[in-house]
């Protein structure tokens, strides 16, 4: 289950470096799996399961380590998680103003090809870490403010083997205003 929710995150992770300069504008947005498929079955609903038992747990710690699990979360730029499985981003300025894709602040991705025609982009990608590979395929669209993304992924595991995913995800605008979420920052030049 923890690979699924490993390849899920990917997946978020993947609407985060291509709907950037297309759509993409600074403040809160709600980013959901809409579809999970890994290797020919279906794992949507294995997902929101675990977000909801993650949310479980936490509600259940003593206020005090919620807190230091929330302020760890916080300070490493992650997500902050709904009950429904929902993560909540904010997107800096500096992210939405970026002319290339933002690749996550180690940059294992590279962007193939990219190519727009009106409010749609196709492209592939190229993704390397620790001896794993990854390619695919993947389209996103564009409407208003709400920015949905399709994608087939092929990971070949330094171990030999390999994984099949296809992922469908939104992303919804909430707002200017990211209230206590972290922006995510693009990387510096030279690191």
């Amino acid at each position: 289950m923890r690979k699924t929710i490993i390849a899920g995150l990917a997946g978020l992770a993947a609407v985060q470096v291509w709907a950037n300069s297309f759509g993409l504008k600074p403040g809160l947005w709600e980013t959901r799996i809409v579809k999970m498929v890994v290797d020919g079955q279906d794992k949507t609903g294995m997902m929101s399961d675990a977000a909801s038992k993650m949310q479980a747990a936490m509600a259940n710690m003593p206020p005090e380590q919620r807190a230091r699990m929330e302020a760890m979360m916080k300070d490493r730029g992650g997500p902050s998680m709904g009950a429904d499985g929902a993560t909540r981003i904010c997107v800096s300025p500096e992210l939405a103003s970026q002319e290339k894709p933002f690749t996550g602040k180690d940059e294992h991705c590279q962007p193939v090809s990219m190519t727009r025609d009106g409010n749609r982009a196709s492209y592939t990608v190229n993704c390397s870490f620790n001896g794993d590979t990854t390619t695919g395929k993947g389209e996103t669209t564009s409407t208003g403010d709400l920015i949905s993304t399709k994608m087939d992924m092929t990971t070949k595991k330094a171990s030999g083997e390999t994984h099949q995913r296809h992922i469908e995800t939104e992303m919804k605008f909430l707002g200017a205003d990211c209230g206590g979420v972290q922006p995510i920052m693009p990387p510096k030049a030279g690191q």
